[in-house]
């Protein structure tokens, strides 16, 4: 079976070997063989050990298939069956599920830290207990969501994170309101879609922050209002806020120093959201006096905030209602053996989400 993987933490290229095994199939398990997979920074970050992941590991967790077997015990699913890879499946069972908060259930974390593949030369993991950069992955059942016929393996694939990361955002987490001003730093796959989200919204002015010009071009297509890189935010600040700061401003890098910037332009009374994952040694500062004066609401925004099966069912009912653009935000496509490319196009921000397909 071919895959790619990554050897030691911190090498920036991923090796195609057709020499990998999925293993752990059993009770309660599935095997997929995976039909598109999208690239996601988390997945870069992972190789470069900003995301705890133990190595060598197989990158990937955007990822659609078919079901090629099912394990005893499995229920709903059946051979054939199109799904999409959720690389947070909820167990229902811990405080967290019980609460309606899955998305922040532990289990799914739980399965990081056990191999579910071998080569000849030992065990290999799959990034977030998943691994999508395969021909084929096993997974517990609950990482297997079944998609309509309707919806193709590449789109089904962006909805298992991205798209439900940035709209859950817009919609779950910040609960933008219509007629409210946003802005949106970094705008990647995730950001994007966090546009899109905050569109559906309605809200009423959308700034796109991003370096990268491209990528500017493409958030004004997909729902923003203005695009600026981030030396003219300030501008864009006084212009369309007279200065007070916006409604919602969204943090979708993953740094603190974006993180601080988002909360400098956030209004007084205002919502920062972190969507982007960061490092556990990058520390976000804010003094006492500001956090208690300027009533500032900071919040993070883990895999859009919500049910990501809920979220799911969204994603799909407004891309079919045409309110969302999804197919546009594959900019690339590659076979396998174009992965390197395709991380080197999403380091330089020359791509918005690359379709590897299998």
């Amino acid at each position: 079976m071919r895959a790619a993987v990554l050897h030691e933490i911190g090498q920036d290229k991923l090796e195609v070997l057709d020499d990998v095994e999925a293993v752990g199939f059993g009770p309660g398990k599935v095997k997929l063989r995976i039909r598109a997979t999208g690239l996601c920074h988390s997945d870069v970050s992972a190789m470069s050990g900003v995301l705890p992941q133990p190595a060598p590991f197989i990158p990937g967790h955007e990822g659609a298939g078919e079901v090629i077997d099912i394990g005893d015990g499995v229920t709903g699913l059946a051979q054939g069956d199109r799904v999409l890879v959720c690389w947070l499946p909820a167990c229902g069972a811990c405080p967290s599920c019980r609460r309606g908060q899955t998305h922040l259930c532990l289990a799914g974390f739980m399965n990081a830290g056990t191999p579910n593949f071998k080569r000849p030369g030992g065990d290999v993991f799959g990034f977030a207990g998943t691994g999508t950069f395969t021909e084929e992955v096993v997974v517990g059942a609950g990482c297997a969501v079944p998609i309509p016929d309707d919806l193709p393996f590449d789109i089904a694939a962006l909805i298992g994170c991205g798209v439900t990361t940035g709209l859950g955002a817009a919609i779950n987490t910040a609960q933008v309101e219509a007629g409210s001003s946003v802005a949106v730093i970094g705008c990647g796959g995730v950001g994007i879609s966090t546009i899109q989200g905050a569109r559906v919204q309605g809200a009423a002015q959308i700034v796109a922050v991003d370096p990268v010009a491209s990528r500017r071009e493409a958030a004004l297509r997909f729902g923003a209002t203005e695009a600026v890189s981030p030396d003219g935010l300030a501008d864009a600040r006084q212009r369309i806020t007279a200065g007070e700061g916006f409604d919602y401003v969204f943090e979708v890098v993953g740094k603190s120093v974006t993180a601080r910037t988002a909360y400098e332009n956030t209004r007084r009374g205002g919502t920062l959201c972190v969507v982007g994952a960061g490092a556990m040694d990058d520390n976000f500062q804010a003094n006492m006096f500001e956090l208690f004066f300027d009533e500032k609401r900071i919040l993070p925004s883990m895999y859009g905030g919500g049910d990501v099966l809920r979220s799911y069912e969204r994603a799909i009912a407004l891309w079919r209602a045409g309110r969302i653009d999804l197919e546009s935000m594959i900019t690339h496509r590659v076979r396998l053996d174009g992965i390197n490319d395709a991380l080197d196009q999403m380091r330089t921000g020359e791509s918005l989400r690359t379709c590897i397909e299998l």
